[in-house]
């Protein structure tokens, strides 16, 4: 699966938009790793707590797009971005989304 930013994947055309894809991951930290990312923020800096959590939930949210484009019978998204948000205080919302595409290798000596 490829998974892209842009609209076009280089030496490829697309044949068929099959639709809008997502995944959606909302995680939460721990008690100890708020109290610990709380001790950090008071001397300011890189919490590493948080860029660990906001990291893995945005390759877990990709996977998810992987799965629901695979389902739908795509072999790339494209136009992929990411949208997140906090629910309450302790809660991080990441969702992966673009357009799922069938695409095809270009004929000739240009591709």
């Amino acid at each position: 699966m490829i998974v892209a930013t842009t609209e076009a994947i280089a030496g490829h055309r697309t044949v068929e938009t099959l639709g809008q894809v997502f995944g959606v991951v909302v995680r939460s930290r721990g008690l100890g790793g708020n109290i610990v990312a709380g001790l950090r923020s008071l001397r300011g800096g890189e919490i590493k707590e948080y860029s660990a959590l906001v990291e893995d939930t945005r390759r877990h949210a990709i996977d998810r797009l992987v799965a629901n484009a695979t389902a739908m019978g795509a072999d790339a998204v494209v136009m992929m971005r990411f949208d997140s948000g906090e629910l309450g205080q302790t809660m991080s919302e990441v969702v992966a989304y673009g357009t799922a595409v069938r695409i095809a290798p270009l004929a000739g000596p240009a591709a």
